[in-house]
């Protein structure tokens, strides 16, 4: 998953919100979709907040850089 990029993931946990709302799925391949997609879900969280920190740095080295 390391590789994958935030956009691959939120297809992938896309793909996978449609899979369990079918129904479909046996009770075993929901779990390994519902593991699956928590793993994708904490990767896009963690990538989101690392851009939100990225951009505050980045606002406020601006915003110092204004004031001199």
């Amino acid at each position: 998953m390391e590789k994958m990029t935030y956009e691959q993931a939120i297809t992938r946990l896309e793909e996978i919100v449609k899979q369990l709302e079918d129904g479909s799925a046996s009770l075993d391949d929901a779990l390994k979709l519902f593991e699956e997609g928590t793993k994708l879900s904490a990767f896009c969280s963690k990538t989101l907040d690392s851009a939100e920190q990225k951009i505050r740095s980045l606002s406020e080295f601006r915003q110092e850089g204004e004031a001199e």
